[in-house]
């Protein structure tokens, strides 16, 4: 593959001063409901987040996971407590996302501090999921062996006759993370390279920005 026929050029107007706003979190609010009004179609998800996250050790990893809320303290998503992803947040509860919407020209990083949601909170949601995604949630020992496909089926049938018409108990070891951000940063695509990077970085509770180089 020639990787040098793979070059995008980048034809934005940048990132003006008179844009920015002294809040990160509704600038990001702001940049987010643009990448959903500017969605191109239903396969591609504008909430998508690279996770990274880490343990002790510095051993690192990265998945793609769906942001689910943008709230005043940060952001939010839903996993297994057990899965690798949060193993590593209970040893270190630092992580950093990133999202791309390359139709925008865009990038959006964050870096903060984790912490669990209430139950109460994760069982709000959980409730809100179809019910295929809630017994889904239930079975799967996330990122453990299985056997086989078919027995992680039957276990997801087998839970779905046990609570007919009923609705499905939220697992003790599922629901959500609250991202508290201390940096973002945010990315616009400019022509020859020389993109638009503006920063956002706390420092004793109040945010300071400033542009980078490209």
């Amino acid at each position: 593959m020639d990787f040098q026929e793979i070059r995008k050029e980048y034809e934005n107007t940048g990132i003006q001063e008179s844009d920015l706003l002294d809040d990160p979190i509704q600038l990001f609010r702001n940049w987010y409901a643009v990448a959903v009004e500017k969605c191109p179609g239903r396969w591609l998800e504008p909430n998508v987040i690279a996770l990274g996250t880490s343990d002790l050790e510095g051993n690192v990893s990265n998945r793609y996971v769906l942001m689910k809320s943008i709230l005043d303290e940060g952001v939010q998503f839903f996993t297994n407590y057990d899965s690798h992803k949060g193993k590593q947040l209970a040893e270190n509860s630092k992580c950093a996302i990133a999202l791309h919407w390359p139709y925008l020209g865009r990038q959006v990083r964050i870096e903060g501090t984790t912490s669990k949601t209430s139950r109460e909170v994760s069982e709000a949601y959980f409730h809100s999921r179809p019910r295929g995604s809630q017994l889904g949630a239930s079975v799967s020992r996330q990122s453990s062996t299985i056997e086989t496909r078919k027995a992680l089926e039957l276990q997801k049938q087998k839970l779905d006759e046990q609570h007919k018409n009923q609705p499905i108990p939220l697992p003790e070891n599922w629901g959500g993370y609250l991202i508290r951000p201390h940096r973002f940063e945010f990315w616009q695509g400019r022509l020859d390279r020389l993109h638009d990077r503006v920063v956002y970085e706390q420092s004793e509770g109040l945010w300071k920005r400033r542009f980078l180089a490209p």
